[in-house]
């Protein structure tokens, strides 16, 4: 059966996004600096479709997370678009080729037609839980890995479940001081360190989650 993956930028005070997000600014206050060590590297901007930047340590981290990845599940919030009904026009923040190239499935308490985008990337709208959301995104992967994409409550809710495999945490030096934390009512998970990488931007642990029956 393929992994459960997640990797996700953190403060060195425990938040993934900072104060008063909001549909003009999705991350906080604050909260893109959590991810100029990704859009300085080389790997990122190729995958945006984009020339020059960074080959580094971090460029590699880059490369190894979006390698073999078959499905994505993210939470409303990260696709956006505000809550309640779905406004139709809404695509995500993306743009018309999104940088999943791959079936992404999306949480929600709203139905939506499935939305097929450019460079393979499709959306299906999942009204049923995480259980239907991970079953429908491992058909799809294959062999492949499954990632959580974000936000912090979609990773909250499938750590909590026990069927996270590995955490991935780029923990960059800055202080946000508020806004969402990520290991925030998940109980006492068991994390075992697998791998650590540094620059001098960000601070990559990987931490493979060890599940009660392996223990």
């Amino acid at each position: 059966m393929s992994s459960v993956t997640c990797h996700m930028s953190v403060s060195l005070d425990g938040f993934v996004a900072g104060r008063n997000q909001s549909v003009e600014d999705p991350i906080g206050e604050g909260g893109m600096r959590l991810h100029q060590w990704a859009f300085a590297t080389a790997s990122w901007r190729a995958q945006q479709g984009l020339e020059g930047g960074e080959r580094s340590a971090d460029s590699e981290v880059v490369d190894e997370v979006a390698r073999g990845v078959g499905a994505y599940i993210m939470g409303r919030n990260m696709f956006g678009g505000g809550d309640g009904p779905w406004d139709p026009t809404w695509t995500g923040w993306w743009g018309e080729d999104p940088p999943f190239h791959a079936p992404v499935f999306v949480l929600t308490h709203h139905p939506r037609e499935q939305l097929p985008m450019d460079g393979g990337t499709t959306f299906s709208f999942v009204t049923d839980g995480i259980e239907s959301a991970l079953e429908q995104a491992r058909t799809e992967a294959g062999d492949r890995d499954v990632a959580i994409a974000g936000g912090a409550n979609a990773v909250r809710q499938y750590l909590r479940a026990g069927v996270l495999d590995e955490l991935y945490l780029h923990v960059v030096p800055i202080v946000l001081g508020g806004g969402e934390r990520l290991l925030e009512d998940v109980g006492d998970p068991a994390l075992e360190p697998v791998k650590v990488v540094a620059s001098p931007a960000v601070t990559h642990v990987k931490y493979r989650v060890v599940h009660e029956k392996r223990r």
